[in-house]
């Protein structure tokens, strides 16, 4: 099939044309539909239904869509609960953020595997702005995708790029008003990103005159001529400079601004580069002034502070506001003359598809049922009567004081500090109830008397302190309920049958309580309430450590006599005998038993498998047997 071009449509399908405009119109409310309602199908069968239709002409340029930040920011807002945007409208939310785009600064092949700063900061703002939107909004939000259909029939559908239009204008008078022009159409268009540059002053459309010409070549009225291209190429320049580091993202001045100037020679680097770069591209644009006054449209593909080198500058030739100013409402590549011609030829070419009515009218439907429902009013909640909270009662001067001397001496006792404790208890103690008063239930304290307490913290000087010069009682059981720790035997009524003694953990605490049962038998039933199994006294102590002496000199004779026999297994180093002359051979006696080193004179088995140094020992005691046996058969 034939590519259409936008500015070269066919009269007999200009004619037959109507606005699929349904999407545009007030439409009723009705239940709502997991999936947004559809474009219609194009000739090519690739398309993103994420970011409302865009389409793509081979898988290469499908698959740099996928991982585009566009595509990456749709995925992530319909995740959240809103609606996808085109790429017109996302470059438009780019432009307010001083950040770059990760995608857009790397190539197809370039490209990282995570998220841009400026994704993530999109999407945060988005979701922040998001405000369960009403059904009205929702149905202006929903129709605005980058493409704006157009119906022929039976079964025909073009689709042109919304950009190319005015805005708030009428698409189908435009379309129309288009394919004709005096003296032809000139773009300009510039791309930015990464350090790298490419621009371009082209014509899109030929001129009447030669549209005329070639009518009337095509009827035999002239000769025919060479026809002209519906595009081409009057100008164009690319360069690039050394401004991001790579596989890192992000302009050096952006990094600047976020972490401060960085002092490396790749920083100098890169912002020398930075201004190069602004500094060219501003003088191409003085060079091009004239072709860029008389261009129809100025399309820029840049990002966060990129897009300031082409506006509002001293002597600037483009304004921020012209109305001109476009941007590319589809995902595009590395800045180069390729992909310049690629983004004109998408521009400029026609979508077409062909649906039935019936096809069409399904398409409608299923918009109709996407829309939500508008929300019910909310009803108000009769007011809850205030419930008077219950105010804690107020104390006494005397009695917070006497709250106080309780919670210090419960921090002494737990803590030992004994010397603190005696002095506050002579002063104080009498006053609070005595040394077997309980202790408050106010307090939250688990144990019931002081002596309980200090047993369980394992403080001994103060458990003797308590027992030995205060006299406490060990016999107060412990109540039901605060021993956790401890399991229950013998437990009647709301005791658990134990003492302080059974509280304790220790084998020296459990000794101060059967040292004074042994000192003091009088005082309390220590074997019977008390629980203490037995006294101790200064007799059974000594004997217990004589007990302990022994065992332990017994260990230190067994470690001494194990040194020793290991200390007679050793080998004895071999005897070096003096110098002495050698006497003629005489036949020595063989000593029985076991072998000494070397084997006998002559071996030659006994030194296989030694070294030299071994070999020279063996021969050493060899002869020292030899000469021992010489002056022994001299003394005989």
């Amino acid at each position: 099939m034939q590519r259409l071009h936008v500015f070269s449509l066919p009269t007999e399908l200009l004619d037959t044309l109507t606005p699929r405009n349904l999407v545009n119109q007030e439409l009723p409310r009705r239940t709502p539909s997991p999936t947004p309602p559809a474009e219609p199908t194009l000739t090519s069968s690739r398309a993103c239904n994420i970011c409302n239709g865009a389409t793509f002409l081979d898988v290469a340029e499908q698959r740099n869509h996928y991982r585009s930040d566009w595509h990456r920011y749709n995925v992530k807002i319909r995740l959240s609960g809103g609606s996808a945007v085109n790429e017109s409208e996302f470059a438009q939310l780019v432009d307010a953020l001083d950040d770059s785009i990760s995608g857009s600064e790397s190539s197809s092949d370039e490209s990282g595997s995570g998220d841009s700063d400026a994704v993530a900061a999109l999407v945060g703002k988005t979701k922040r702005a998001i405000r369960s939107p009403s059904p009205e909004s929702v149905a202006r939000s929903s129709p605005q995708t980058a493409l704006a259909w157009f119906h022929s029939p039976p079964a025909t559908q073009i689709g042109v790029y919304r950009a190319l239009f005015p805005p708030a204008s009428h698409h189908l008078e435009e379309l129309k008003a288009m394919q004709s022009s005096a003296q032809g159409r000139t773009w300009t268009l510039f791309m930015v990103a990464g350090g790298h540059f490419a621009g371009a002053v082209v014509r899109v459309s030929r001129s009447d005159d030669d549209k005329k010409e070639e009518a009337e070549a095509s009827q035999g009225k002239k000769k025919p001529k060479r026809p002209k291209p519906e595009i081409e190429v009057l100008k164009h320049k690319t360069f690039h400079r050394y401004t991001t580091r790579r596989k890192q993202g992000g302009s050096q001045s952006l990094n600047d601004n976020a972490k401060g100037n960085a002092k490396s020679a790749g920083a100098l680097l890169r912002r020398y580069g930075e201004q190069a770069l602004r500094d060219d591209i501003r003088n191409l644009i003085n060079d091009w002034q004239e072709e860029i006054n008389d261009s129809e449209r100025i399309w820029i593909r840049a990002s966060g502070s990129n897009r300031k080198i082409f506006m509002d500058y001293d002597g600037s030739i483009i304004s921020k506001s012209d109305t001109r100013l476009r941007t590319f409402p589809f995902p595009t590549r590395r800045p180069t003359q390729a992909e310049l011609t690629r983004c004109l030829n998408e521009l400029t070419a026609v979508k077409v598809s062909h649906l039935t009515e019936e096809a069409l009218r399904a398409q409608d439907e299923e918009y109709l049922a996407s829309l939500p429902k508008p929300k019910p009013t909310p009803t108000v909640a009769p007011p809850k009567e205030p419930t008077e909270k219950v105010k804690a009662p107020q104390l006494s001067k005397e009695e917070e004081l006497f709250r106080d001397k309780w919670f210090r001496v419960i921090d002494m006792t737990r803590k030992g500090r004994l010397e603190p404790l005696k002095a506050f208890w002579e002063r104080e103690g009498p006053g609070m109830g005595g040394i077997d008063a309980s202790i408050p239930e106010w307090a939250n304290e688990r144990w019931s008397t002081l002596l309980q307490l200090a047993v369980h913290a394992e403080q001994e000087d103060t458990v003797h302190w308590l027992l030995e010069d205060m006299r406490a009682d060990p016999t107060i059981p412990v109540p039901a309920g605060k021993s956790d720790e401890i399991p229950e035997v013998e437990s009647t009524g709301k005791t658990t049958g134990r003492t302080a003694y059974d509280l304790a953990q220790t084998r020296t605490i459990r000794d101060v309580f059967r040292r004074s049962a042994g000192l003091h038998p009088e005082r309390w039933d220590w074997f019977g309430v008390a629980r203490v199994p037995s006294a101790l006294s200064k007799e059974m102590e000594d004997d217990r450590e004589e007990k302990k002496k022994g065992r332990r000199k017994a260990l230190k004779d067994r470690v001494k006599e194990r040194e020793t026999r290991e200390k007679d297994k050793q080998v004895e180093p071999p005897f070096v005998a003096s110098d002495v002359p050698l006497a003629p051979s005489v036949k020595a006696d063989v000593p029985s038993g076991p072998r000494k080193l070397g084997g006998t004179a002559g071996s030659s088995e006994a030194t296989a498998g030694l070294n030299s140094e071994m070999r020279a020992i063996v021969e050493r005691e060899r002869r020292a047997r030899a000469a021992e046996a010489r002056l022994k058969a001299f003394s005989k």
